[in-house]
């Protein structure tokens, strides 16, 4: 992953990020501690859609060993206050 300290990004703006988006998602690092992670547009969407078929499957997984439960918010709720 491409690091870039939020000093550059400060003193050089916003082309000095995308200059690294070229070649992958950017760690910024500041007071020498990884802080963020900036993402260009498809590589943002790429992650969200995988996340998404992983939680479907996940889903389909509990859905096929019977780890489900039927019933309404308000039983699910009541359930909870009983319990918590």
């Amino acid at each position: 992953m491409n690091a870039i300290a939020a000093q550059d990004i400060k003193r050089r703006g916003i082309t000095a990020v995308d200059e690294l988006l070229v070649r992958g998602p950017v760690q910024v690092v500041k007071n020498n501690r990884p802080r963020y992670v900036v993402l260009s547009e498809a590589d943002y969407g790429a992650m969200i859609d995988d996340l998404s078929e992983a939680r479907l499957a996940a889903s389909k997984a509990d859905l096929k060993a019977g780890r489900i439960a039927r019933g309404s918010a308000a039983a699910l709720m009541a359930e909870l206050r009983r319990d918590g």
